[in-house]
């Protein structure tokens, strides 16, 4: 049973949204059993690879059809669950699962739910499909799978206008992402004649020739748009707005991390351009700028959703810049980012959902006091937001304070300017999330009541187990780092190092080594100091940057009010008074979505920028998406 069970934990949720489909539009009771079902049972066949994989340390390779290599080629569709593949799909079934849990009374409000479960399920089916793929081709099928499943869910309150809107705009660009992928596959089978990853590593060998490189800069563009990173993100925050609550967990919870799966699998693995600095470069420079202009753009937002969904873009930034660096210690911390991402950003998002479903909006300015009304949602989203934030001993905190250890470690290593300066911007980005936070904790749970919240009260208690599960996880991985490290995180990091087992597996023993050399076999290793956690110096570090953004903030209003005075006495504006956020607008000139006014004033000229960039244009988003591919290609051909 055990062999079978990577094609089962994809096929039964597959099938689970065939039977929906077929028998879930009168009975609800059948199709949320069956959605449950598929879920939980697929997450249990995954948790039983746990011993052979993350254990014993192997690779195992399931062969759809019996169809082994013949004669040393891969004729076969294959799959290949290494720990890397693994510690993906886990985070894919667990959130699947909660996600499940958690709709069967948030949804009860919308017809077409038959509909909405059939996706539901088809997305997490492709979501497995894609880590687990052992072939170049079935990636692509699978990233088509829950591409379009993706897409239907983000418009499935097709009522709303915005809805349909952030449908188009992901299919559109979606699509330009998944040309790319399939015409880089393309020029891939045509130098090679192989789909079959483990072949193509070995053939490869890291020599990478001029039509090589072309299908690797096309891959590497269509990856990092499934991944939303800058310039690529205008279409996901539409998206995890507009999306149902319980489908937007999922899309920024692991949707995301599919396209930062493939970008390890194939930069890191198939292709070994990591080995390359001028990659290195690449991924850390675009995730240090997917970290800022997400947070800024966080800052300004006037919606709960909208906002978590661009600091959901700002976060992936992390782990770009983590697994950029190359070093074990970065791509523990990247990795170990990219699970608290899944949990703590899953965690925020229900709790928005919890907002919606109780009052019907999730308008910054129309909500506050809900502490009072809604308790365990407000402790929650608090534990959520230290999370996030980077607070100990929350979660975040353990996975930043790596990648803050590992991007230092790295400059001093490389006495590069560069790297110091993202350690700069990573720190940064954390004081500018911790005070976002701020303003959604002020604007939607504290304050003054208004009179649209007063009937409110908790959300019912099955959508409070997924939320309290995944508080609770929030806790322990803040908690017990040195336990996820050694039983989670590093069988990952070993699998992206050990290139001859992940060959050997997919082509039989010795292939490796035939193709690549004894010499280029070495065992992989986990050398890395996991210090700072509990550390005095730590917490000395951390004081120091909370007191940052207590000046900034202090400053950024100072500054503002005292041009508001100038300006207040000619033209006597009552926008410009003081403010509070959370109450009611005839006690406040200024709502509780701009706390933060003061600083947004100051840098009215980059927020200017921004807004002219972001004009919703489906157009121009995609010709972002193609022109930054032929930067991307252009700088391949000139630095590799």
């Amino acid at each position: 049973m055990i062999q079978h069970a990577p094609v089962f934990s994809i096929m039964i949720l597959f099938f689970g949204a065939f039977l929906t489909a077929l028998f879930g539009a009168k009975r609800r009771g059948l199709r949320l059993g069956i959605t449950l079902t598929t879920t939980s049972v697929s997450f249990l066949l995954l948790l039983s690879l746990i011993p052979q994989v993350f254990v014993d340390g192997q690779c195992l390779v399931y062969w759809l059809g019996g169809w082994e290599p013949v004669d040393g080629w891969a004729m076969g569709i294959s799959l290949a669950v290494d720990g890397l593949s693994l510690f993906f799909a886990l985070m894919i079934g667990a959130v699947l699962l909660l996600s499940a849990m958690y709709s069967c009374r948030y949804l009860e409000r919308d017809d077409a739910q038959d509909k909405y479960y059939t996706l539901f399920q088809l997305m997490g089916g492709g979501l497995l499909g894609l880590v687990m793929s052992g072939d170049l081709f079935n990636m692509y099928v699978m990233i088509e799978i829950f591409t379009f499943a993706a897409v239907a869910l983000v418009a499935f309150r097709n009522w709303s206008a915005a809805a349909l809107e952030a449908g188009f705009k992901y299919l559109v660009v979606g699509a330009v992402g998944s040309g790319f992928i399939l015409v880089g596959i393309a020029f891939v089978y045509h130098h090679l004649h192989t789909l079959n990853l483990g072949q193509i590593t070995a053939l490869l060998s890291g020599n990478l020739s001029p039509s090589v490189i072309l299908s690797m800069g096309l891959i590497f563009t269509g990856f990092a748009l499934k991944s939303f990173m800058v310039p690529f993100h205008p279409v996901a925050a539409d998206a995890y707005m507009a999306a149902p609550t319980s489908a937007s967990m999922v899309l920024s919870g692991v949707v995301n991390k599919a396209g930062v799966y493939g970008l390890i699998r194939l930069m890191f693995v198939v292709f070994q351009a990591m080995d390359h600095s001028a990659m290195q470069y690449l991924l850390v420079g675009l995730g240090s700028i997917t970290m800022f202009i997400g947070v800024t753009m966080a800052l300004a937002q006037h919606d709960f959703k909208r906002l978590l969904a661009f600091h959901s873009i700002s976060q992936i930034g992390y782990v770009l810049v983590a697994i950029g660096l190359t070093s074990v210690l970065g791509m523990t911390g990247g990795l170990y980012h990219a699970l608290n991402h899944t949990v703590f950003k899953g965690l925020l998002f229900l709790c928005s959902g919890a907002v919606l479903y109780a009052v019907g909006t999730t308008d910054l300015d129309r909500l506050g006091g809900l502490a009072k009304k809604m308790p365990q949602t407000a402790v929650i989203f608090l534990i959520g937001a230290f999370s996030i934030s980077g607070i100990p001993p929350f979660n975040g905190f353990v996975s930043k304070w790596l990648i803050y250890q590992s991007t230092f470690e790295y400059a001093a290593e490389t006495n590069s300017i560069f790297y110091a300066a993202v350690t700069v911007i990573a720190l940064l980005v954390s004081v500018m999330t911790l005070a976002s936070f701020i303003k959604i904790t002020q604007s939607v749970f504290f304050g003054q009541l208004p009179d649209n919240c007063r009937a409110v009260k908790e959300v019912p208690l099955s959508m409070r187990i997924p939320m309290w599960i995944m508080a609770g996880l929030c806790l322990i991985l803040g908690l017990l780092p040195k336990v996820v490290t050694d039983y989670l995180i590093a069988p990952a990091v070993m699998a992206v190092q050990n290139l001859g087992g992940y060959i050997d597996a997919a082509m039989g023993s010795g292939y490796a080594a035939e193709h690549l050399g004894e010499a280029a076999l070495g065992s992989p290793v986990m050398d890395y100091t996991l210090a700072g956690y509990w550390d005095p110096v730590a917490w000395l570090v951390l004081f120091v940057v909370m007191m940052a953004a207590v000046a900034l903030v202090a400053l950024s209003g100072s500054r503002a009010a005292g041009a508001v005075r100038r300006e207040n006495v000619v033209s006597a504006d009552p926008k410009y008074d003081t403010f509070f956020g959370g109450e009611a607008s005839e006690h406040s000139h200024v709502g509780g979505s701009d706390l933060f006014w003061g600083m947004r004033h100051n840098l009215r000229s980059y927020f200017k920028v921004l807004d002219h960039m972001h004009n919703g244009l489906v157009n121009d988003y995609a010709l972002w998406a193609v022109s930054a591919c032929a930067v991307f290609v252009a700088c391949m051909y000139i630095f590799f």
